[in-house]
């Protein structure tokens, strides 16, 4: 007989308990590391999509701001402030800006005379008005008057309110006649993360604290400051009279952060990206613990049943052995003894099954908002292109402007005169003038209007018309060649009015930007019709695209441009996909891009 067999039915089941427990701790350790792992990759992946689209999202309330101190550099209403003081046109400049900073969310918006005092602002009817205040010594003056613009984060030093100051100069670089500032505040902004779990927060080149959902983070550092350089930012007054500490984290192994006095939440994955056109970093800490706890219980679960159910069917072995009736009583013990442990088990399960099931759900919600968000980026980015070629439209519009001025003026000699005839053909050619400027607006109207989402039959050449208004004046500025090759025969294809007009207006944009600067530049506009589609080229004899960007140009954040977000042509790819079409990009001579859509007569 062996020498199992000669062991007693309890030296046995003291062996076989020994086993179990043993698999049983090997299968909880294998569950427990396995789903620490699972976790950590689930939870860095995800913070580094919320830091990349909360990048994104920052870069475009910036964007919404940096075009108003250009526009109104060139605004004729600040320029006669300025120059003349008369109160009365001081007292309707207030009233502008006032309004503009309603309309477009600034903090505060004011002009700065040369010698360094405000004359104008946004919030003159409050106690707190920048109207007389000195800001000569600001850095966001002294170097504007010298390099034209510049963008400064800082304390405000009468709203007490932190805020990045975007300001340009107003005159020439010889004769500055002082700067206009826009203030963008980001209270909405920290609201907005401050709704979500994870802590965002936004850091300069030296490290401190911008922009922050926590409220006692502002104006601290992730990295320690000298004492000289602390003291010298301290008497600048960036930052008021902020201690410039460390922040209340520490770095751990593996990409982890500790916030030691959290309240709940201490454990942290975070993600640093870069905001685009400017020199912050936007870092997002993501909650560890709980997808920690909610995987290691799932994983630890299953491989407890896992090992019952092999400890069971090996105890079933062992009973076999003995006499019919205990092996009936140990099975039904045994039965008993893991029904009631899987069914607690289960129930645990279960419970984890459902907060896992709640999180599913929440993400699916988060995911709805991105893909809102995404609209609105499209549309922002839509706005962004219209406040480039604002200011060209609004040399566009200054021409016929100053001719019906001219011929009004002489129009009205002509009368007294009695030189009717010649005085009618004055109010004809003013007619004309005026239908000219109605056209021109009407198209910007239209264009940053939000499109429908109804897709139909649109005749190419309006669609086409309507761009050439839009960037005309930028051709003739940079003096670029247009060539235009289009069909005699009006030509419909299907897609959306105006969202077929962004997308060729962002090809026309790029086209006239890498021509920006060179000699006998020329863009060629051709269309060519087949029985079931309508090829649209705009080509352009500039440099071309470089191989390594041409092979990823449809990839989100691929862009040439020094401060570009490279989501433009991603954009207009999406669009032209949503009508049935295809957007193309190669070099022959320049780049040339391929618009190709189904047509419909």
């Amino acid at each position: 007989m062996s020498e199992t067999r000669r062991l007693r039915p309890s030296a046995r089941w003291l062996l076989a308990g020994m086993a179990g427990a043993a698999l049983l701790t090997g299968l909880d350790m294998a569950a427990r590391y396995g789903a620490e792992r699972w976790a950590l990759g689930e939870v860095r992946a995800g913070a580094e999509a919320a830091a990349t689209f909360r990048a994104a999202m920052l870069r475009s309330e910036i964007e919404k701001q940096r075009t108003l101190p250009v526009i109104l550099a060139e605004d004729p209403d600040v320029r006669a402030a300025l120059e003349s003081r008369d109160p009365a046109r001081i007292d309707a400049l207030n009233a502008k800006l006032e309004a503009l900073a309603a309309a477009t969310r600034a903090g505060v918006i004011y002009v700065i005379d040369a010698a360094g005092i405000a004359i104008a602002a946004s919030n003159y009817r409050l106690p707190i008005s920048f109207v007389g205040n000195d800001y000569a010594f600001r850095p966001y003056f002294t170097r504007s008057m010298t390099e034209g613009g510049f963008e400064h984060f800082a304390l405000g030093t009468v709203s007490h309110k932190p805020g990045l100051y975007i300001a340009s100069r107003i005159g020439a670089a010889q004769q500055p006649i002082g700067v206009v500032v826009a203030k963008a505040e980001f209270d909405e902004v920290e609201a907005d993360w401050r709704r979500a779990a994870d802590p965002t927060f936004v850091t300069d080149p030296r490290d401190i604290v911008l922009v922050t959902s926590v409220a006692d983070w502002r104006f601290r550092a992730i990295t320690p400051i000298p004492a000289d350089q602390r003291e010298a930012i301290r008497a600048s007054l960036q930052f008021g009279d902020a201690p410039l500490d460390l922040l209340p984290l520490r770095a751990e192994e593996g990409g982890r952060v500790e916030w030691p006095r959290a309240q709940g939440e201490r454990s942290f994955i975070e993600a640093a990206v870069a905001v685009p056109t400017t020199r912050w970093t936007l870092h997002v800490l993501e909650p560890l613990s709980a997808t920690l706890r909610l995987a290691g219980l799932a994983a630890r679960l299953s491989a407890l049943l896992f090992g019952l159910a092999v400890i069971g069917a090996a105890a079933l072995v062992l009973v076999r052995r003995r006499r019919l009736g205990e092996e009936r009583r140990q099975q039904a013990a045994m039965r008993r003894e893991l029904e009631a442990r899987v069914g607690e088990r289960t129930v645990e399960l279960s419970d984890a099954n459902d907060r896992l099931r709640a999180e599913m759900e929440e993400r699916r919600r988060a995911e709805a908002a991105a893909r809102t968000a995404q609209d609105e980026l499209a549309q922002a980015s839509k706005l962004a292109v219209l406040g480039q070629i604002a200011a060209s439209v609004a040399h566009e519009v200054n021409q016929p402007v100053a001719a019906i001025r001219t011929f009004a003026d002489n129009g009205g000699l002509l009368l007294e005169r009695g030189q009717l005839e010649v005085a009618r053909g004055n109010f004809a050619t003013i007619a004309s003038l005026t239908e000219r400027i109605g056209a021109i607006t009407q198209e910007m109207r239209a264009f940053a209007r939000k499109s429908p989402a109804a897709i139909g039959e649109v005749a190419l050449r309006p669609a086409i018309e309507g761009a050439l208004i839009l960037v005309g004046h930028r051709l003739r500025q940079n003096a670029i060649e247009l060539v235009l090759d289009l069909p005699p025969d009006e030509v419909t294809v299907r897609a959306e009015r105006w969202r077929l007009e962004q997308v060729l207006v962002n090809l026309l944009q790029n086209a006239v930007e890498a021509l920006a600067g060179r000699e006998g530049t020329q863009i060629r506009l051709g269309v060519r019709v087949a029985p079931a589609s309508v090829e649209l080229v705009v080509a352009d004899n500039g440099p071309g695209l470089p191989p390594d960007v041409l092979d990823k140009l449809f990839v989100p954040f691929t862009t040439t441009k020094p401060d570009g977000l490279g989501l433009g042509l991603v954009i207009s790819h999406d669009i032209v996909a949503e009508f049935g079409g295809r957007l193309n990009a190669a070099n022959d001579g320049g780049a040339v891009f391929t618009l190709t859509l189904p047509r419909l007569h």
